[in-house]
């Protein structure tokens, strides 16, 4: 059995013991799991899950759907240079596409909180990459969950790329 690329690990490993999740906040979880079991044909295979529950809540869609959940280390994606950027993206990928996994990028505010403005070159670079993540997002064919403590205001274009749910605290 080949272990998930190193930029992602299963969630199973990363879980926190002991976090549940309430009631109405499982059942809301049921439905869109009911929902993405339907299968992923639609334009809006991107969640986002927000709210303080919004991890646990991942992690509880990815035993209803009886699928690994890799969570993505971002810190190990992202590199200075945006062709390893856009390597190891595509490796992530493909291998998550291979397993039917579930992935999930957490913290996903400090990716999709505010674009910075082009400024120097390492924006532009920076911008770049969150670009192409959504175009790999977009041409995933599984789910893909990203979890933000804080609710997003998303612009437009990434309004209509995600299904945005909230997971308030209990």
């Amino acid at each position: 059995m080949k272990q998930p690329p190193k930029v992602a690990r299963p969630a199973r490993a990363a879980s926190r013991p002991g976090v549940r999740v309430p009631a109405e906040d499982l059942a809301q979880v049921r439905a869109i799991a009911a929902t993405a079991s339907v299968g992923t044909t639609s334009k809006r295979k991107a969640l986002l899950f927000s709210g303080t529950n919004a991890t646990a809540a991942a992690e509880e869609m990815a035993r209803e759907l009886q699928r690994d959940l890799y969570r993505v280390d971002l810190s190990a994606v992202v590199s200075k240079y945006i062709d390893d950027s856009e390597r190891n993206l595509e490796r992530l990928f493909a291998e998550a596409e291979a397993k039917d996994a579930i992935l999930l990028f957490d913290e996903a505010d400090a990716l999709f909180g505010k674009r910075s403005e082009v400024k120097d070159s390492h924006d532009r670079y920076a911008n770049l990459a969150i670009d192409y993540l959504l175009r790999r997002i977009e041409q995933y064919d599984g789910l893909v969950v990203l979890a933000s403590k804080p609710k997003l205001t998303l612009s437009m274009s990434l309004q209509r790329r995600f299904s945005v749910y909230d997971f308030p605290p209990p």
